[in-house]
This record gives structure tokens, C-alpha cells and sequence, in this order.
């Protein structure tokens, strides 16, 4: 009684379907209907957005590029000059030319770093008239340390590279960079205490 379902559909002729007139069309659409309109008229939307976004990110960047240069200019505008030692000058005849950072490379990124953090503390002090007298003082400490410098980078090139030579040479370095962080500090406490006054008055 059973029988092989293969063996059926072998035995049946295969009759050729067509759908019916105008089918294809009305599948369309409503294909249409349900999802929206075609695509032409959906690609005209995007196009107008596409323009305000870019016209909206040249805004920005155009916005961000002059805040970022008025802040600059604000922080370069020279308030006072300030006559500071040079590490690099050499008023000294007698003052080799060996330096702690020819010794090796890791010294050298020591040494340049110290520098470089000297030399940015020092370019963003503002001096004024009410803290010139602070300023003057911790100028005259930081000529002195780096008279000592100079010292220590002449040993340096007499007696030859030593580890207490070295230690001393970036132990000044190092108190030079605090000895301006103190003054960044006493500068910030200064101006507080200037504006608490104004506020009280």
C-alpha cells in the first residue's frame, strides 16, 4: 500500500504554470505602496542633507580654527621681558665642548627633557608689576644654578664623565624645574589672594 513518493512524482507529466495576466505588475506595486517610494525620489532627500552636513562640519572646523588661534595668540602675547640665562650660551672661555648629552642617548633624552621643561616654564611666566619682586628672586636663584651648571659641564671635560658629575648635572637640572614649579605655584597663590581682596572691596 505504501508507495515511493519519487515514483509518483515520475509518473505525473510536469504542467507548465504562468501567473496571470498583469500579475508581475501588481506585485510591483505593491511592493511599491508597502515599502515606499522608488528609489530616485529617495536619493533627492539624501543629496540636500549631504550638503548641510558639509556645510555644517566646515562650520565647525572653521569655528574650532579661530577659538584655537585667538587662545594662542592670547597665551604668546609677551606681558614683560625677562633677561633668563641660557643654557646654551657660553660666556665662559674655559667651557668645553663635551655636554651631559653627548655622553649617551639615554642622557641626552634626559637632558632634553629638563630643558625643555625649563625652558617652557620660563616662556609662560607673566610677569607683572605686582609680582616682579617674587620673579626677580627666583631669576637670581636660577642664574646661580645655572653658573653651578656650567661648573659641574667644565669638570665634566677636566676630570672626564664621573657618576657624581652626572648625578649632580641632572640633580641641577631637576631643581631648576622645581625651582620654577614653586614659582609657577607662589605666582597662582598671589593672583588668588589678589582676586580674594578685589572681591571682598
Amino acid at each position: 500500500m505504501a508507495q515511493d513518493i519519487r515514483k509518483m512524482f515520475e509518473n505525473t507529466p510536469e504542467e507548465a504554470t504562468t501567473p496571470p495576466q498583469g500579475h508581475q505588475a501588481r506585485f510591483e506595486a505593491r511592493l511599491d505602496q508597502a515599502f515606499g517610494a522608488s528609489k530616485p525620489k529617495q536619493n533627492q532627500p539624501a543629496i540636500k542633507f549631504m550638503w548641510l552636513k558639509v556645510a555644517a562640519i566646515a562650520i565647525v572646523f572653521l569655528s574650532i580654527g579661530f577659538f584655537g588661534y585667538e587662545q594662542l595668540s592670547k597665551t604668546n602675547t609677551p606681558v614683560d621681558v625677562v633677561e633668563v640665562p641660557k643654557q646654551t650660551q657660553n660666556t665662559n672661555q674655559n667651557v668645553a665642548k663635551i655636554t651631559l648629552g653627548d655622553l649617551s642617548p639615554d642622557l641626552q633624552k634626559v637632558e632634553d627633557y629638563y630643558l625643555t621643561g625649563i625652558n617652557v616654564q620660563l616662556a609662560s611666566l607673566k610677569i607683572k608689576d605686582d609680582n616682579k619682586e617674587l620673579v626677580d628672586g627666583y631669576m637670581q636663584q636660577l642664574s646661580e644654578l645655572d653658573k653651578e651648571y656650567q661648573r659641574l659641564t667644565l669638570d665634566l671635560n677636566e676630570i672626564g664623565p664621573t657618576e657624581a658629575t652626572i648625578g649632580a648635572l641632572i640633580d641641577n637640572l631637576q631643581l631648576r624645574l622645581e625651582l620654577l614649579f614653586k614659582l609657577k605655584n607662589k605666582l597662582k597663590e598671589l593672583k588668588n589672594q589678589k582676586d580674594e581682596t578685589t572681591a571682598i572691596i
